[in-house]
């Protein structure tokens, strides 16, 4: 005898046909909030990489002004080589076994990106020395600027030339540029109480910096 009614049967079913479509429905809310999420981090890298290129320009245009006297312009330079120097061969001291492999500045840094080892001890090396990633693309890019035309000074020469400090405060206007050259100086200053400074760069500027500079 047929029934008006819904079958228990029938029920179930529809029940399940149900359940099965608020599962599909989670998950596809799951996949689109997973989505989501992935794209606010690559926005927030996006967003990262433009500000730390337009911060670069602003450092790039600064040098490009070439406001500096040579006077100045050559300390700021010895400090800066000093200090992407001493970064090096802290770095060689925690991983002897790859000294070979890490000749220049920029191999470690180019090495950074792939090995976590090497970027473990370049990023323990700089917060020893009050640094950051920052202030290591400010120290290359005043590198590369002034390299072909700055004289490295022996400690000797360096001495006649008290207050660098002050001397920095009043030479560079863009802030973004003094601080991370400020912050090479006293990394240097401290470097040099252990004695590491000597007459001379161990290797040449071009071969320092792994033949980053460019030729006149």
């Amino acid at each position: 005898m047929a029934s008006g009614g819904t079958s228990p049967k029938g029920l179930s079913a529809a029940l399940n046909r149900l359940e099965g479509k608020f599962e599909s429905i989670s998950s596809q809310i799951e996949q689109l909030d997973e989505g989501a999420q992935k794209l606010s981090q690559r926005l927030e890298r996006h967003r990262q990489t433009l500000e730390h290129q337009a911060r670069l320009d602003q450092v790039w245009m600064c040098l490009m002004e070439d406001r500096l006297t040579a006077v100045e312009k050559n300390l700021l330079f010895t400090y800066t080589i000093d200090t992407l120097r001493r970064c090096h061969s802290l770095t060689l001291e925690k991983l002897p076994d790859l000294a070979h492999a890490l000749p220049t500045v920029a191999s470690v840094l180019r090495a950074t990106s792939k090995n976590r080892r090497i970027r473990a001890a370049w990023e323990s090396v700089l917060g020893d020395l009050g640094l950051d990633a920052w202030d290591i693309d400010v120290l290359c890019v005043f590198s590369v600027t002034q390299g072909y035309r700055a004289e490295y000074y022996a400690p000797s020469e360096r001495q006649r030339h008290a207050g660098v400090e002050a001397l920095l405060r009043k030479a560079v206007d863009s802030d973004v540029l003094r601080e991370s050259l400020l912050r090479a100086v006293r990394a240097a200053e401290k470097e040099k109480a252990r004695n590491f400074a000597s007459d001379k760069p161990a290797l040449s500027v071009r071969e320092q910096l792994g033949n980053k500079i460019p030729k006149k």
